[in-house]
Order: C-alpha cells, then sequence, then structure tokens
C-alpha cells in the first residue's frame, strides 16, 4: 500500500483516493475489501473519467495478472484480472490459440476493458466482454463469488458488464479458438460521398475495419483494413478501394505522427495479437497526453450520424486531434452500449485542453441527440444521467444485481451514484 495521490494514463484525472493497495493474492483482495468502507478497483487506468475513483480505497490489480488455466477441450483460458491483453495474446498464440477482437491498445488489462465495454471493430464481432464465459470477484462482504454463463445465465449477463460496482474482480474465463493470420492494409482519402453511398460494403469488407477522419475537407484521411486469412498467406490489394488510394508507406491514425510504435502495415501477414491493435505492445503509443469520447449509436444511423458531426466541424477542429469509426455487433450483456444492437462507435481523441472539450461535448451531443446515443462508460461525456440510463432497458435489474452484492454501497461512488442510481 501507499498513498495517493496518482494519475490516470492519460494525465487528465488525479484519483482522489487517500491509499491504493497493491494485492498480489486474493486472500489480500478479501482481506482489503472486508477493512475498507469505500472501495474501487483500477486496471490500466485507462478510463478518462471518474468511473474508478473514490476519496478513500484503490484497489491496484496489476500484482494479479498471472495465467491460471488453459482448457483446450473446453476452448477457454481463465486468467487473473489484471492481465494485460498483449502479454495475454502472447501466450495463446504461442498455444495455437487466439481471442476473437482485440481493441486498439494492447495495453489494457482484461478486467478494466470488460467492466467498460470496451472494444475493438468487426461487423461481426462483439466487443471484448463478450468472450467472458466466468468471473469471480471478491463481494462487499469479503467472500469470493463465482458466476459463469453456463450456471448462472441472466444475472451473468448482467455481471460481465459491471463498471466497478459489483466488486473486486479476481479471475475470468474468455472464449479462446485456434489462432490465425491478419493482414492489415491502410487506404487513404476515402471520399465521404462514396463513404456515405457504400458505408455497408467499406465496413464489411474486412474482419476489422477502422476509419479515421478530423471531418473535415471532403475525403476520410484513412481505412484500416484487417483480413483474416485461413491460410495464412496474403492477398493482394487493389491499388484503389472506392475511390481511396493504397498507402505506399505505413501511417500513424494522426498523419503528423511517425507509425513507428502503429502494428505492421503494407499486407504483411502476421499473429492476430500482433495486427488487431493498432498500436504494438512494446512501444508506448503516445504520452498518453489527451482526452477521449466515444459515442455507440445504432447502426441504420451511422451515415445520418457522421453527416450530423461534420455539420459542427468547424466547432470541433480547435480541440479534436482525430476521429476513429467502427463498428460492432449486437450483445446481451445488460450494461453494454451495444445490448441488443448492432452499433457504430464514434470515438474523438481531443487534445488535452478539459475545458475546451467540456465546451464542446455538449453541442456534439445534441448533433448526435436524435440517434439515442450511448457514450462510453470510461470516457468524457456530458450528457444528463437521466438520459444515459434511459439508454438502458435492464438497468432496473443492474441495480438490483448491485444491491444483492453490495447492498450498503461499499464499491458505489459519485459516477455509480450519480449514472446508474442517480
Amino acid at each position: 500500500m501507499m498513498s495517493a495521490h496518482e494519475r490516470n494514463w492519460a494525465g487528465n484525472l488525479t484519483y482522489s483516493s487517500v491509499r491504493i493497495h497493491r494485492p498480489t493474492t486474493v486472500a489480500e483482495v478479501q482481506e482489503i475489501v472486508r477493512s475498507s468502507s469505500k472501495l474501487r478497483a483500477l486496471g490500466s487506468r485507462h478510463s478518462f473519467n471518474t468511473i474508478a475513483d473514490t476519496p478513500e480505497d484503490l484497489v491496484s490489480l496489476e500484482g494479479l495478472s498471472r495465467i491460471v488455466a488453459l482448457d483446450r477441450e473446453r476452448g477457454t483460458v481463465t486468467v487473473e484480472a489484471g492481465i494485460k491483453y498483449g502479454h495475454l495474446g502472447t501466450y495463446l498464440h504461442g498455444e495455437g490459440f487466439a481471442l476473437h477482437n482485440l481493441a486498439s491498445l494492447p495495453h489494457i488489462s482484461v478486467a478494466g476493458a470488460c467492466a467498460t465495454a470496451t472494444h475493438g471493430s468487426g461487423d461481426r464481432n462483439g466487443n471484448l466482454a463478450t468472450a467472458v464465459t466466468a468471473l469471480e470477484f471478491v463481494a462487499a462482504d469479503g467472500e469470493l463469488v463465482r458466476l459463469s454463463r453456463e450456471a448462472d445465465g441472466d444475472a451473468f449477463l448482467g455481471a460481465v458488464v459491471h463498471l466497478g460496482a459489483l466488486g473486486v474482480i479476481t479471475q475470468m474465463t474468455l472464449a479462446i479458438e485456434p489462432t490465425y493470420t491478419v493482414q492489415q492494409d491502410v487506404y487513404v482519402d476515402l471520399p465521404v460521398a462514396q463513404l456515405e453511398a457504400n458505408y455497408e460494403a467499406i465496413e464489411s469488407d474486412a474482419y476489422s475495419v477502422s476509419l479515421f477522419t478530423n471531418w473535415q475537407g471532403d475525403a476520410v484521411g484513412e481505412i484500416w483494413l484487417k483480413r483474416r486469412l485461413p491460410d495464412g498467406v496474403a492477398r493482394a490489394m487493389a491499388p484503389e478501394f472506392f475511390g481511396a488510394m493504397l498507402a505506399a508507406n505505413a501511417l500513424h491514425p494522426i498523419p503528423a505522427l511517425s507509425a513507428a510504435n502503429c502494428t505492421v502495415q503494407g499486407g504483411e501477414p502476421g499473429p492476430w495479437h500482433e495486427r488487431l491493435p493498432h498500436f504494438r505492445m512494446d512501444f508506448t503509443p503516445s504520452s498518453g497526453d489527451e482526452i477521449q469520447t466515444e459515442y455507440f449509436v445504432p447502426r441504420p444511423h451511422a451515415v445520418a450520424a457522421m453527416r450530423a458531426i461534420t455539420a459542427i466541424r468547424d466547432q470541433l477542429a480547435p480541440v479534436l486531434m482525430i476521429s476513429e469509426v467502427r463498428t460492432l455487433a449486437a450483445d446481451e450483456l445488460w450494461m453494454s452500449p451495444c445490448y441488443r444492437q448492432e452499433c457504430v462507435a464514434l470515438h474523438f481523441t481531443w487534445h488535452p485542453n478539459a475545458a475546451a472539450v467540456q465546451a464542446v461535448l455538449p453541442t456534439l451531443e445534441a448533433q448526435l441527440a436524435p440517434f439515442e446515443p450511448r457514450p462510453h462508460w470510461g470516457k468524457v461525456f456530458a450528457m444528463p444521467a437521466a438520459q444515459v440510463q434511459a439508454r438502458y432497458p435492464r438497468l432496473g435489474d443492474f441495480r438490483a444485481l448491485v444491491q444483492q452484492y453490495d447492498p450498503a454501497g461499499k464499491f458505489r461512488n459519485a459516477f455509480i451514484d450519480t449514472y446508474i442510481f442517480g
């Protein structure tokens, strides 16, 4: 244990907690939980808002990062909560296995990513939490609780995207599949007119697709296409893709930055865990000096939502670094932004000017309001709590689940009180 105050990955938030505990065993977690009156858990600190903060005790899961078991017959891997996807991916590939998807950063922890429904991309790919088949957590009384998809059904679906409100996650079991090869190609300057006319075809052209834009001009800056290769053999790419041109060199999502710490492009095949993320595990992708926002809207509204954003591009320009547009499959997880709806995820990476970001968010959210957006739980947004709550049909059931395992509100903080119980 050491005293705070420490900061999140981006540096835009200083935690208010007076103590940060760093357990290395489940027994230590249980003792910390029993002795605390208010507690929140920390993963890789990649949240940009106060979802993980509390004035009293924080528990870092960094010391719980081991592989627990690989079950080849059942097709699962069980890991401790603090393991990072990059390390898990290297292990799984070495054993001949893979996950269905990865986020743009392999540096994030499994427990933190699943708790907030963090995601990758792909028409048929659910967010990272959809791979969870079982989880173990320390509830408010210090006892271990185990829930699984097979045994606990509906309650399990409510517990996976838990926002840190059920307890401290100690282990998770994830579905795995045979390892696979991916090639990554980048095209530049996709005409907006082509994007709008062919959106579905563009997004479904590869296993994972990301569009990067600053909403300026008549073209989308970059399209990153990640293709699964069943035979491991690279596919020759056409020089043109819906009017976009195949990039001659490796690119960073922000064109002015070096691509040295990005994953390999140019159609060179490689293992899934070294292509699905945008950034390499052995490099820090940036100083973290940024703020992030993201909204999920139903897939049928994708083009209309992008037009609505383009209409305010002049207001976004002074504070925006880059935006990313991705698609996601629907899922059954109660508190997932993609609960029972296919989504387009509209992501904004802002310059580290909190006041300027907060000033522009209401305008951005007003533009997206007709499409009933759901904000990313771990990123900055300005939507009133009532609007957020209205987007989640199972919110009442989730409240009851939280109260079942934490009747006195030990794991509740200002964020949970506002957006879940407010």
